[in-house]
């Protein structure tokens, strides 16, 4: 058994089994590299080298993780899922409440697309703007699996076919630039234009999966208790909004918009969440909705909030060195060539299988695609596959496990704010939804888009 696969199985089977994941992480890492034949001086040596690839990633869920519990200190957030609720009078059942559910859905949805292609901030909406609608959501009893399900959409889908934000980075950048680079001795030559059409077949099984979900898989209703977010008590007040938003002064409310809209502004302007985030929690230190007294508390509930997704990124990268350092991804790619002979259907099957084994590992379509290109192009036009086929399998087979990978920030993201209460499990609230919603639908689409384009 290749080296990586052995890992990935290790890693998927000890987080099913609900084990830690940073756990599972750092056991399938050390167990692949062993089996690759690597020393254990060698492995730790790797994994260490590794670490400091999530570090950014991971400071910086944690200070979002401090500007949202510093929000809800502020209770207008509260304020407005309590009117919503008395808006729609969410306590009954009906149609309106459905409607209700929808028009939610569809709102997140538009946030996660504006997140990749309009305002390109990712998921630094995400532990913001998530945490305050629990309640609401609670009040609806919508499944937060569906939930999950949509917010991954819309941050993995549209960079995958809009080139825009960070559709231009993967798309034009990445793909396209890997594609060409690669096939340049053997005659590829892809065109901008013809990526997208490329990938329009495999991101609409996503977007089949998406309606899966929404309208048949997670369309009952399901409980959850009204909990305070994870590090504060349930009796805990805004120091100058006890009734909630209706405290705030007039002042301080413009202070709170300032702080959404500039956290967004100096993110955009110096490519760093940290420094977005600690602009807006500066904000509203100063604007007095929670006591000056209290600052060092409300960035460690924050810290505590986004804890878990840090520490399971930055053990995440310490696995991809591992892995790159066994160099088992090129032999994984070799032998599946060998067995697959001239049968092109079965090439392309084994292309993207491989590529969700890769992708589960490392966790982003982003570095994976440097990886895979090398391997897959000149594999690929071996095989007769058209520019337009072999854009398709590269593309769909570096996305296939970023939705469905225990390490990937698109499932992580959605986890640090549907979990901000302690109710949502990463694995099988987000992981498992998402992974057949989404990553099986790639699969069967993106081997016919191979096999038709």
């Amino acid at each position: 058994m290749n080296a990586v696969v052995l890992a990935i199985l290790i890693m998927v089977t000890l987080s099913l089994a609900r084990v830690s994941v940073v756990f599972a992480l750092i056991v399938a890492a050390i167990a692949g590299g062993l089996y690759a034949g690597l020393p254990l001086d060698a492995i730790l040596e790797a994994f260490n080298g590794g670490l400091g690839n999530g570090a950014t990633v991971a400071i910086s869920y944690a200070v979002l993780g401090a500007f949202a519990v510093a929000l809800s200190r502020s209770g207008i957030t509260q304020g407005l899922a309590r009117r919503a609720v008395q808006r729609f009078h969410l306590e009954g059942t009906g149609a309106r409440p459905r409607r209700v559910v929808l028009a939610l859905l569809g709102c997140l949805l538009l946030a996660a697309i504006s997140s990749q292609n309009l305002i390109p901030v990712h998921i630094a909406f995400i532990p913001i703007l998530v945490p305050p609608l629990l309640t609401l959501m609670n009040r609806l009893e919508l499944d937060r699996r569906a939930v999950a399900c949509v917010i991954t959409f819309g941050i993995t889908a549209p960079y995958m076919l809009l080139p825009v934000g960070f559709g231009a980075i993967f798309l034009n950048d990445i793909l396209l630039n890997n594609l060409n680079s690669s096939g340049a001795q053997l005659g590829l030559q892809v065109e901008a234009a013809q990526v997208p059409l490329a990938m329009a077949m495999p991101i609409g099984g996503m977007a089949l999966g998406l309606l899966v979900a929404v309208f048949f898989s997670y369309r009952r209703r399901r409980h959850y208790d009204d909990r305070a977010l994870v590090g504060q008590r349930d009796d805990e007040q805004p120091a100058t909004a006890p009734n909630g938003e209706a405290g705030l002064r007039g002042w301080q409310k413009i202070v709170l918009a300032a702080s959404l809209i500039g956290t967004v502004v100096v993110q955009l302007l110096t490519d760093s969440m940290v420094l977005g985030g600690l602009f807006g929690f500066a904000l509203l230190s100063v604007s007095g909705v929670f006591r000056w007294r209290a600052q060092d508390d409300v960035f460690t509930e924050g810290m505590r909030m986004m804890a878990q997704v840090g520490f399971i990124m930055i053990a995440a990268a310490g696995f991809a060195g591992v892995m790159q350092a066994t160099g088992a991804v090129d032999s994984l790619v070799t032998s599946s060539a060998a067995m697959i002979g001239d049968h092109k259907g079965l090439a392309a099957l084994i292309m993207l299988l491989v590529g969700l084994f890769i992708t589960m590992g490392i966790g982003s379509s982003f570095s994976t695609i440097p990886i895979i290109a090398s391997l897959y192009v000149p594999l690929a036009l071996g095989f007769g596959f058209s520019p337009l086929a072999t854009t398709a399998l590269v593309g769909t087979a570096a996305a296939l496990g970023d939705a469905g990978s225990p390490a990937s920030d698109s499932t992580l993201g959605p986890t640090a704010g549907l979990n901000a209460d302690g109710q949502h499990d990463h694995i099988w609230d987000s992981v498992v939804p998402t992974f057949l919603h989404y990553n099986v639908p790639l699969l069967v689409f993106g081997w016919i888009a191979a096999m038709t384009l």
